[in-house]
């Protein structure tokens, strides 16, 4: 008995140690200032959603990566993000737009990372999914325009992205953003994060406060739980595309 108690000793120091490893790089990670920001597409989207908010990283001087994630799972989105940060020029701004701030919720649990920036975005707790996060808040009414095929990928209707997803874009930019849209697999909204990296990473929130996809109350209250500094724009949900100056600001800001 008294082996096997020496032993779950050793094990449980070992485990305590482990974390402390981690917390300790992280800590060092924030306090150096960011040298690449990688920027995680939600769903509906790809990394063009970015092109506005880029040119305005590098002329700030950062390095920029944007993640082209297959929306196939929350695991194979964040394999492919951790890829990024792996290759990345270290400490990295870790960006995430609607769907993606799930997937850095979870990837952002990495020495690498510096801080998290949330843009009109999930931001899930430790073992909550997507849809876990929007309990207690009324349906958005983007979802009506939501368009699923037989094998359970989701995209949005032309008329949903001119009337709830981009309606502050101009028509072409409504076009190409419906032509380029990425089909997520509905079952990536049911997979749950299992630590949520926010509790020990500094995080940052763009609030789009006119958003018909994420409701603007659930960013608050999301940025509030994670002790986040925050904006709110007038934005509809594709906000680094109506308000790519706002948001590169506090990206910026985070990697400094």
């Amino acid at each position: 008995m008294k082996t096997r108690t020496k032993l779950a000793a050793i094990m449980s120091s070992l485990a305590l140690m482990a974390h402390m490893g981690i917390a300790s790089a992280q800590a060092a990670s924030a306090s150096a200032p960011a040298k690449t920001v990688v920027l995680v597409h939600g769903a509906f989207a790809d990394g063009s959603s970015w092109n506005k908010v880029i040119p305005l990283l590098q002329q700030a001087g950062l390095k920029v990566v944007a993640v082209q994630n297959p929306l196939d799972s929350l695991a194979s989105d964040v394999a492919y993000t951790n890829r990024a940060i792996a290759d990345a020029e270290g400490p990295v701004v870790l960006v995430g737009h609607s769907w993606g701030g799930v997937v850095i919720t979870d990837a952002g649990v990495n020495d690498k990372v510096h801080s998290l920036v949330y843009v009109a975005a999930f931001a899930p707790d430790d073992g909550q999914s997507a849809l876990d996060s929007t309990k207690g808040y009324p349906h958005s009414p983007g979802q009506a325009s939501f368009v699923k095929d037989p094998a359970g990928y989701v995209k949005v209707s032309d008329e949903g992205v001119a009337k709830f997803f981009a309606p502050d874009l101009s028509p072409s930019e409504q076009a190409l953003v419906a032509a380029g849209q990425g089909a997520l697999n509905s079952h990536a909204l049911s997979e749950p994060v299992q630590h949520a990296a926010w509790h020990n990473v500094p995080s940052y929130a763009v609030i789009a406060t006119k958003d018909a996809i994420i409701s603007a109350q659930q960013q608050i209250d999301q940025a509030n739980r994670m002790h986040a500094q925050s904006v709110q724009v007038p934005s509809s949900h594709v906000a680094m595309l109506s308000y790519p100056q706002q948001v590169a600001d506090l990206i910026i800001k985070a990697a400094q």
